[in-house]
């Protein structure tokens, strides 16, 4: 990755309330005009959510919807056709509002472990529970991430873009927390290498530009993203405790982007923007790190995505973001 790349002091997490692909992308660039992202729009349904978005990118396989969630399956069918004509949508409306834009954009994908903990097998187990298939799933969306971000770059030229893998059931899979398709079992924890080499893998496909990996669980494993080659990480800061203090610090000192979701993802009455990254600034004083650091570090986000927002609490909070943000570069003390 380009040492010099320079990411945008705020942003979204990726995912927006309502239907309306151009009204999203409006909100998405107009919110972010230095570091605006490709907007989801999960309540559209199956397809536009996010495991449903991902299986649409997958390359040589398939996914359809079963009552019990995704399934593996032979061929391209309804949903996934759906997906992609989704994502279609988002992308020409994408386009249409980032004409001249220069500079950082962010794309989001699940990652190769919450897929595989979210995809099912044709036995209805989960594909996590099977290390070929959780290789062949891999494989699969590297592939498609990297015709992914071809499409994105020929569409908006002028944009450096991010890639965001987002990884909710990491912990889980690490933990052995992910339950088995009769909810009487959970399948077996991963082994830390395997998963750090897997997200290597999936990483490595976007080599010419950072990638930020999200979980808005608790608990996420920073030194490991970091030596899986996330040059970021995303995550709910309200979820830390001081037992992440030393992670957090080692991974600032080794140059980790911090994406920190401050600003609640559902509907609230929102602090002044100061107030919002008050925790930031006190975690920095506890680490004993640079003030001036801040603005070079951290890119000030919600929580985690907004679909469960309202429309105008979601404009809202993108809004404020880009406020505390400007907040901390202007008083990181």
């Amino acid at each position: 990755m380009n040492a010099t790349f320079s990411f945008g002091s705020a942003t979204g997490v990726g995912s927006l309330p309502g239907g309306d692909a151009r009204e999203a992308a409006k909100t998405a660039t107009g919110s972010f005009e230095d570091f605006p992202f490709l907007a989801e729009l999960p309540a559209r349904g199956p397809g536009a959510d996010m495991i449903g978005r991902t299986a649409g990118l997958l390359v040589e396989l398939y996914a359809r919807v079963e009552p019990s969630g995704w399934r593996i399956g032979d061929h391209p069918g309804r949903d996934t056709r759906r997906a992609r004509s989704w994502l279609g949508e988002d992308l020409d409306a994408l386009e249409e509002f980032t004409q001249d834009h220069q500079g950082p954009l962010k794309v989001q994908a699940v990652g190769p472990w919450t897929l595989a903990a979210g995809l099912e097998l044709r036995n209805g187990e989960a594909a996590l529970s099977d290390p070929g298939a959780v290789r062949d799933l891999s494989a699969s969306l590297a592939e498609g991430l990297r015709l992914h971000l071809a499409e994105v770059r020929r569409r908006v030229p002028g944009a450096e873009l991010v890639l965001q893998l987002d990884e909710p059931s990491l912990t889980a899979v690490l933990r052995g927390h992910v339950r088995t398709a009769s909810g009487y079992r959970t399948h077996r924890a991963v082994d830390r290498q395997i998963v750090a080499a897997t997200l290597r893998d999936v990483v490595g496909v976007h080599a010419e530009g950072p990638v930020v990996v999200h979980s808005c669980a608790p608990d996420v494993p920073f030194a490991l993203l970091r030596r899986a080659g996330a040059a970021a990480v995303s995550f709910d800061f309200s979820l830390l405790t001081e037992r992440d203090d030393d992670a957090i610090g080692e991974a600032v000192e080794a140059g980790t982007r911090l994406f920190a979701g401050v600003v609640p993802g559902t509907d609230t009455a929102l602090s002044d923007p100061a107030g919002s990254v008050m925790g930031v600034r006190t975690l920095w004083r506890r680490l004993g790190l640079r003030p001036g650091l801040l603005a070079e570090t951290v890119t000030v986000t919600p929580t985690c995505g907004l679909a469960g927002a309202s429309p105008g609490y979601a404009r809202q909070a993108l809004a404020h973001c880009a406020r505390a943000a400007r907040s901390l570069a202007d008083n990181p003390e």
